[in-house]
């Protein structure tokens, strides 16, 4: 009995760990860090399996500790929320002195951990946590420009893979950045229009004009374009040692117009089906890009 009591217990524990870190979502961020690494690392700074190690250990304590903060601070919104009142925190299954516990350990671990890569990338790393954490989560519930400045510390992992392999923050760390950061628009608009009643409940108002309206949808469209743009700024021979060649970019071209068309799709029919296709294209979109950067780099 007590080893199978304990085994729950520990199941549980596990349980409430990936809750809180929100470890689905941490694991597909680090997935952009991991991206980066492998087109950072050259003959001068060459691939090392310890940094590797380092950046997805160290990545995902940064990430799921900026979540673990947020379901504290808005444990009193997410009981509100369908989506979000089963939380460790919300429901009562941790105490919010334990779930600080938790992040507080996941930030001193992570940053020990990106310091060991190199100082930048543990600055960053910093920054990151601190943009999700004080500035973004407290903004949620006073404007929608709060998906404007979550959007800097979601861009930050692609880049923050570059840096990790290099040591430095240039043009090339700053086009991995440029096109995360466009990319947040259309992803979390598409998710704040099909969770619109269920955000509304805790004061939550995500899209840009506030409503589900032809406004919301135009700039979903918008910045759609903008993040192709992005994309492709890598085959033009402006972005140093980033680079993609001509083949990539017209995959990367029709794989912007698959989600432009779904962007376009959203602006016709203004459903909450259309908006979760846009958001499930979406994360397809940057996780094939950042593949096709990668295959054309070690093709090339």
């Amino acid at each position: 009995m007590s080893a199978t009591t304990n085994t729950f217990s520990l199941k549980a524990i596990f349980t409430d760990f990936k809750e809180i870190t929100k470890a689905g979502l941490a694991i597909s961020v680090l997935f952009s860090s991991i991206a980066g690494y492998f087109l950072g690392f050259n003959d001068s700074q060459p691939f090392q399996w310890s940094v590797l190690l380092m950046l997805c250990v160290g990545g995902y304590c940064m990430v799921g500790a900026s979540n673990a903060f947020n379901q504290v601070i808005e444990k009193d919104l997410d009981i509100l929320m369908d989506r979000t009142k089963n939380r460790p925190v919300p429901s009562g299954r941790m105490s919010s002195t334990m779930a600080v516990f938790v992040a507080s350990l996941l930030t001193i671990i992570g940053l020990v951990l990106l310091y060991m890569i190199n100082p930048k990338t543990a600055m960053f790393g910093a920054i990151s946590i601190f943009l999700y954490t004080c500035v973004y989560t407290p903004l949620k519930t006073i404007t929608s420009l709060s998906v404007f400045v979550g959007a800097f510390p979601g861009a930050i992992p692609f880049m923050l893979g570059w840096v990790a392999a290099t040591g430095d923050f240039g043009i090339e760390a700053g086009t991995l950045f440029l096109i995360q950061f466009f990319w947040q628009f259309p992803h979390f608009w598409a998710i704040g229009w099909f969770l619109y009643d269920d955000y509304a409940k805790a004061g939550f108002y995500m899209l840009p004009t506030g409503k589900k309206d032809n406004g919301t949808a135009l700039q979903v469209i918008l910045y759609t374009v903008w993040l192709i743009i992005a994309s492709l700024l890598p085959c033009l021979g402006y972005t140093g040692k980033l680079f993609i060649s001509e083949i990539a970019a017209v995959v990367v071209f029709l794989l912007g117009l698959w989600m432009l068309y779904y962007a376009v799709r959203l602006y016709k029919i203004k459903t909450a089906k259309a908006a979760r296709t846009l958001m499930l294209v979406s994360v397809s979109y940057i996780s094939l890009l950042q593949l096709v950067y990668i295959i054309d780099k070690f093709l090339r």
